[in-house]
């Protein structure tokens, strides 16, 4: 990764958390908006980087559930 990428990435997700504790969904774009009034390179990895970031967060929950269900399964064949 160049320092573009990991400057936007860890504004993103510092951002995400941010947004996350707060519960204020208006953090990710206020970020998003100050970095294009000085940066539009970095505005746009930024945007690229939130959205790979809750790509993931969606695809590891989906993940997780899965194993859920797996395990649940599993334990109801084993005391069969």
């Amino acid at each position: 990764m160049d320092i573009l990428q990991n400057v936007a990435d860890e504004l993103a997700q510092e951002a995400l958390k941010a947004q996350l504790d707060s519960g204020d969904e208006m953090i990710v774009d206020r970020v998003g908006e100050a970095l294009g009034a000085s940066s539009q390179t970095l505005q746009e990895a930024y945007q690229t980087a939130v959205r790979v970031r809750r790509a993931e967060a969606r695809a590891l929950a989906m993940l997780a559930e899965f194993r859920r269900q797996r395990a649940m399964s599993n334990a109801e064949h084993a005391d069969e």
